[in-house]
């Protein structure tokens, strides 16, 4: 399989967009709705985006894995926002051009501090050897996960540095209707864009442990195809989503050959998420970690070393 590409800047929407004053169904600070229309993105078209990888969206928050104090690290996302007097003339500017194009920025003040440690995501253009933001007003980054740093608990759950290796969700290479949880080497993860997902990540969608046994893990991304993918067509595509058992995703991420990632959520489509019965918490997985680690969370899938489970979110620790 070829090299996936890695999600380090905003990805586009397969269609051209439009902006409705209403609420955003995916935000709820938001006063607008970003809504697709039925023309496909030409940056989609030129990507040959009807001949590319259908992979499916995962709802999750993303990470990074890259060298930190001279071995493989696990970062977690973290975007270089305005302060509070600058996001409020950013969002009445927004609201008045129905658009973030154009408006001024002072690097220097306008922006929150962010950690020593931060670095900016590949892509982020520069001016000055300043990362400038995007045309959202963020600058996509990331800050390595140490153990010690309560704020990414849950992120340092899945990776154990003295062995060296990363608690990883995929399908299995010989029946990838399954899934499995398994241990990978931090090291052959290098460089790949992930997404963390689970009990405490984004409202647990797709209903993985509990308050008490909280489950987590990585998911490359790219890795869990969509089988047998709609055309890239409007309305083909709402009626996946809606009526397809396979289309109780949150969205598909298509990955083009030229490294291009192209994306479409349900909300772009005014559908909802997240779904009742997720088609990726409705998989069945099997456990395949027996190398021991450091963390609660390595310990406990050791123990269940071996077992299979008919959906995905009926993992538990009690057997």
């Amino acid at each position: 399989m070829r090299r996936l590409g890695s999600v380090q800047q905003k990805i586009p929407c397969v269609f051209l967009t439009d902006v409705k004053e209403e609420q955003s169904r995916k935000r709820d600070c938001q006063q607008f709705q970003v809504v697709a229309t039925e023309n496909v993105n030409p940056v989609a078209l030129e990507a040959n985006v009807h001949s590319a990888l259908a992979t499916e969206k995962l709802d999750g928050t993303c990470c990074y894995v890259t060298v930190h104090k001279g071995q493989p690290y696990l970062w977690a996302r973290l975007d270089r926002r305005p302060n509070k007097q600058t996001e409020k003339r950013f969002k009445k500017y927004q609201h008045s051009h129905k658009s973030c194009k154009g408006f001024t920025w002072n690097i220097e003040e306008d922006f929150k501090p962010v950690p020593e440690t931060w670095i900016p995501a590949h892509g982020v253009k520069h001016h000055n050897g300043r990362p400038v933001p995007d045309e959202h007003g963020h600058i996509p980054g990331w800050v390595p996960v140490e153990r010690d740093n309560k704020q990414y608990c849950w992120h340092s759950s899945v990776v154990d540095y003295n062995v060296g290796l990363a608690l990883v969700l995929r399908p299995r290479r010989d029946n990838e209707d399954m899934l499995e949880i398994t241990s990978v080497p931090l090291a052959e993860l290098q460089e790949q864009t992930l997404e963390l997902i689970g009990t405490n990540v984004n409202g647990n969608p797709y209903g993985l442990g509990s308050k008490k046994q909280p489950v987590h893990c990585l998911v490359t991304h790219g890795s869990v195809p969509i089988r047998n993918p709609p055309p890239v067509d409007f309305q083909q595509l709402c009626s996946w989503f809606h009526e397809n058992p396979d289309g109780r995703v949150e969205g598909i991420v298509w990955h083009c050959s030229d490294g291009t990632l192209i994306k479409v959520h349900r909300h772009h489509l005014g559908l909802k998420w997240p779904e009742a019965n997720t088609c990726l918490g409705n998989k069945p997985a099997a456990i395949r970690v027996d190398a021991y680690g450091s963390t609660d969370l390595f310990t406990s899938f050791v123990a269940l070393n071996g077992h299979c489970f008919s959906r995905l979110q009926d993992i538990h620790f009690e057997l």
